[in-house]
């Protein structure tokens, strides 16, 4: 599965899985290349397909600063944007800040930003408290795992309006005037808004596709009902296939370096816990 693992390993632990499951989301090819690089392009895509909006200047929070975080603020730094960051986790928040970028907390940013992006795979990142304090047109959208990030179905009661824009865009009006814009009701917006490239999907593909075909031809016994990394020897086989696009030609070790570093010349060059 491509999406969040979270609930394989839910399952696993509480026994309740019935098979042997590959975690594609975590392996290396799909961690940098789908989520960081694919991302780092189709947030601009997916914001300007549907509002139009100026990135120079304008002041984006980003809630995670994982693979998808990561790419996200990339790309907005690269266009003039000024960005925060919020972050749970003190490594992924250390790099924010090696990276320039200002770590905060959601509300004490939340009234001045105009653009809002959740990427962190958990839910209820941003609230009715926070949608309340929203300048008027701040646009909120979500790259994330799932729709549950921002809490869509706190704005249905009877003193909001909603208003269909255009497509997967809303606008929430409270009864002050104020209005937000609402991008594929808080879904993905990079699968609502705007497109994938077809080579980030071939190698997210062949991912799957191996791991699929590993667990298939395993000899009964190497899995069990558990869930599994793709093992580094086949993140390595997919990027080495993709690597002709860019008429890219790899360095082979001597066999005196492979001794020296203790690997096999033709891999994995990378342990098993790499990310």
């Amino acid at each position: 599965k491509a999406g969040s693992p979270t609930w394989l390993y839910q399952l696993s632990k509480a026994g309740k899985l019935c098979v042997p499951a590959m975690n594609v989301n975590d392996s290396v090819t799909k961690q940098k290349f789908d989520n960081l690089y694919c991302c780092r392009e189709s947030i601009l895509d997916g914001l300007k397909r549907t509002t139009d909006v100026m990135f120079g200047g304008k002041q984006v929070v980003v809630c995670g600063y994982g693979e998808v975080g990561k790419g996200c603020c990339a790309a907005l730094k690269a266009m003039g944007s000024i960005v925060y960051v919020t972050e749970i986790d003190p490594i992924c928040a250390l790099q924010a800040c090696m990276d320039g970028f200002r770590l905060v907390k959601l509300n004490e940013v939340i009234r001045q930003v105009d653009i809002v992006i959740t990427c962190t795979g958990n839910k209820n990142v941003v609230v009715r408290e926070n949608l309340d304090r929203m300048k008027n047109g701040c646009i909120v959208c979500n790259m994330g795992h799932s729709n549950t990030e921002i809490d869509v179905a706190s704005l249905r009661t009877p003193e909001l309006t909603w208003e269909r824009v255009r497509s997967q865009v809303d606008h929430v009006i409270w009864p002050d005037g104020k209005r937000i814009v609402l991008l594929a009701e808080g879904r993905l917006l990079n699968l609502s808004c705007s497109t994938v490239p077809t080579f980030v999907l071939s190698i997210t593909a062949t991912t799957q596709a191996l791991a699929l075909i590993e667990l298939y031809n395993a000899p009964e016994g190497r899995y069990k009902q558990d869930v599994y990394l793709l093992p580094k020897k086949m993140d390595e086989y997919v990027a080495s296939l993709h690597l002709p696009t860019f008429d890219a030609h790899l360095t082979e070790l001597t066999d005196e370096q492979a001794k020296y570093l203790g690997l096999n010349k033709n891999g994995p060059f990378k342990p098993n816990y790499y990310r």
